[in-house]
């Protein structure tokens, strides 16, 4: 496949169809996809890392029933956001030998918070150089731009980008820009009511297991962090909601596991290739990674698969 090309957006054509299930609209329940969907690497250099990776590939590349592609939703360097231009080039390189020239299957990213260069630095020069910020993730990851779209088998996959400057705290909260959000919803409207879509993002849209990601219970209230969720949940959720054919959306970030259905969308959000930041367990997700089916009647199947090295 030319990766050039494989962005896809249909024009051109009414949303004559709406979504619905399959017994009304007397459509098989054909797989019409499977992938393998990973997320949090949080590569380095490190033999151990090395040695996960290895493992990680040779069980994704040998599934009894193959994987057509690998969604790859971010983070998929230690950290960026603090880290100096030198380690932050050896992290890639890492990223390279270790997962990216190993690989056969095709793969599509998205841009994790911890793949951007230089928020995280109290240092103005930076800004001037031409990799800061995302433009060096979106160089590695070979992605035509920060959020961008894609047809397989009758899907469509938007894959977007989660993470929104905070000049406050030089850092990030989890929400489209304006200019994002307008994309997306072109692209929603653009997209026959046939098609079903799934969404990627780093970040969770959606997510039960951000409850449970440290103290959020404060003076007897619960308080979720802006960097934990997207801000705006609600915001998309409306989006959504007015095109039944959007049917799932896929984010790591909290290395938990859960899924969450609300209003006919499945939010999955599926743990960590690295687990606990190579260190075994974040609470009760090991190192793991997901097979995901798609159906033609728009149904979504994931299964998380803890793996050891």
């Amino acid at each position: 496949m030319d990766r050039r090309h494989f962005i896809g957006t249909v024009m051109g054509m009414g949303a004559a169809l709406t979504f619905l299930p399959t017994h009304v609209k007397g459509l098989s329940s054909k797989r019409q996809l499977r992938i393998v969907h990973i997320t949090d690497m949080h590569i380095f250099p490190s033999h151990k890392v090395k040695k996960a990776m290895s493992k990680l590939i040779e069980e994704i590349e040998s599934l009894d029933k193959p994987a057509d592609f690998i969604l790859n939703t971010g983070d998929n360097i230690m950290d960026s956001l603090q880290a100096k231009k030198e380690n932050v080039h050896e992290q890639w390189q890492a990223w390279l030998k270790y997962f990216r020239n190993k690989i056969s299957l095709p793969l599509y990213s998205c841009i994790g918070n911890h793949d951007v260069w230089g928020w995280g630095l109290d240092d103005k020069n930076i800004e001037n150089d031409p990799l800061y910020g995302k433009t060096w993730a979106v160089s590695m990851l070979d992605i035509p731009h920060r959020y961008y779209s894609f047809i397989m088998n009758n899907w469509k996959f938007i894959c977007l980008d989660s993470s929104g400057y905070d000049k406050n705290r030089r850092g990030y909260t989890a929400k489209l820009d304006h200019k994002q959000f307008a994309w997306l919803k072109e692209e929603l409207a653009n997209t026959r009511r046939d098609i079903p879509v799934c969404i990627a993002s780093h970040i969770p849209i959606l997510s039960a297991s951000v409850f449970f990601d440290g103290d959020n219970v404060k003076n007897g209230e619960w308080e979720i962090p802006g960097a934990w969720m997207h801000t705006d949940a609600k915001k998309l959720k409306n989006l959504f909601n007015e095109f039944s054919n959007v049917r799932a959306a896929f984010s790591g970030h909290v290395h938990l596991a859960d899924k969450t259905e609300y209003l006919g969308v499945k939010y999955f959000c599926n743990g960590a290739v690295c687990g606990g930041w190579w260190r075994g367990k974040y609470q009760e997700f090991g190192p793991a990674y997901a097979i995901v089916d798609f159906y033609e009647d728009g149904r979504v199947e994931s299964e998380l698969v803890p793996y050891k090295f």
